[in-house]
């Protein structure tokens, strides 16, 4: 192959990638977005930590049908300075903003079980909680969500539904929660949930597409 039809190759795959959908995850740090990355990706050199903050740049994965990006997680962050932490957040809400019109779905994970106790402690301080920031942030967009209510095996099954309906109510949403479709519970680590996920994605994508009249 000489330069020339390299060339030609290589910038046929960029402009490909350039106009594919993208899927925005996105989350708190340490909800559980780096293992939903590689059941997503099948990709093994993708680090999952206990620690937050493990992804730190942000990373995009061809799937084919669209472009799954990875933010960092926003908020604490392990050893990382107060400034670090919130240069990363203004650039995944830079990124957001910039790519708007490009992007057919954002996947926002949530930890299920410490949910209310965050949003609770940051409006006992009188701020507003940043999962809800990061939701209304999404939606005002006009970004279509899919909420992802990771880590569910640390809630009692019994309890699943007034959970759920009392994250619905944070977003004001009107319970019951399962006549929202974009909200899906999961335990990630055991791959429950992914396949409801990936169905809803690429229901997004086609949508976003044919909307679009892109191929």
């Amino acid at each position: 192959m000489d330069f020339f039809e390299r060339y030609k190759n290589l910038k046929e795959k960029y402009e490909e990638k350039k106009t594919k959908p993208k899927v925005i995850v996105v989350g708190r740090s340490n909800v559980g977005k780096s293992t939903f990355v590689r059941l997503m990706t099948g990709r093994k050199d993708i680090r999952v930590g206990k620690k937050p903050g493990v992804t730190l740049k942000i990373n995009e994965y061809d799937m084919g049908e669209y472009i799954l990006v990875d933010m960092p997680g926003f908020g604490y962050m392990a050893g990382l300075p107060k400034k670090v932490q919130e240069k990363i957040k203004d650039e995944i809400v830079h990124y957001i903003e910039e790519h708007a019109d490009e992007i057919a779905a954002a996947v926002q994970i949530i930890d299920t079980k410490s949910f209310f106790e965050i949003v609770e402690r940051w409006k006992g301080r009188g701020e507003i909680p940043i999962d809800l920031e990061m939701f209304d942030f999404i939606t005002d967009l006009k970004i279509s969500p899919i909420l992802v209510a990771n880590k569910m095996d640390k809630i009692k099954k019994e309890e699943w539904d007034a959970v759920l309906d009392g994250i619905c109510e944070y977003l004001k949403c009107q319970p019951p929660w399962h006549q929202w479709k974009f909200i899906v519970p999961a335990i990630l680590k055991e791959g429950k949930g992914i396949e409801e996920i990936k169905k809803k994605i690429l229901e997004r994508v086609r949508l976003f597409k044919k909307l679009r009249g892109i191929e």
